[in-house]
């Protein structure tokens, strides 16, 4: 079968835009990750900071390496604060995210990538773990063509005004409340 060539589109004007993926419902992270792959095609480099994951294995953790060398991936956090037995006290998950925050910053003015991912920030601000002047300040310093991609719950209704594109995962069904465990590849 011969594949026919497809046509590729090209902005007259390259913006970088400032994404928030938010929401109750499952696949903010996939959707960000999406973006990712979406990125990678185009030939773009992309940097992942993950907030908040960093306890438990996901299978994004081993795809994203074999993106590498364009997708740098960073995993900064102790997990969910505050949730599911985690175990670690507000102020270690503090410390992590202040580390991110600032990775986050510094990886975006690096000129070294197009596409910057910030995944769980949202739900890092919600739980102050980073600030909101903190956010902002990523987002008011991001170069103009930049994209920058903010995750999470309940993202601010500040950050929610400065953002492009804004979208909603919201939660109709889950296998997890009909008492299925999380699945591979779907779930983690």
């Amino acid at each position: 079968m011969v594949t026919p060539e497809l046509q590729k589109l090209e902005p007259k004007v390259h913006v970088g835009l400032i994404v928030v993926i938010t929401g109750y419902g499952k696949g903010k992270t996939t959707s960000a990750l999406g973006i990712v792959l979406r990125s990678v095609g185009h030939g773009l480099r992309v940097c992942v900071i993950q907030f908040m994951k960093g306890d438990i294995f996901a299978g994004e953790i081993e795809a994203l390496k074999r993106l590498a060398p364009q997708v740098e991936h960073h995993l900064t956090g102790k997990g969910f604060c505050g949730i599911q037995g985690n175990p670690y006290p507000h102020a270690e998950h503090r410390e992590n995210a202040q580390y991110a925050i600032s990775l986050a910053k510094e990886r975006m003015l690096s000129g070294l990538f197009d596409v910057l991912i910030c995944d769980e920030i949202n739900n890092a601000l919600k739980l102050k773990l980073v600030d909101l002047d903190q956010v902002l300040d990523l987002i008011e310093s991001k170069p103009p063509s930049l994209h920058l991609v903010l995750t999470g719950r309940d993202a601010h209704p500040e950050v929610l005004q400065r953002s492009n594109t804004v979208s909603e995962v919201r939660e109709i069904k889950h296998a997890y409340r009909e008492g299925i465990e999380p699945q591979k590849g779907i779930d983690f």
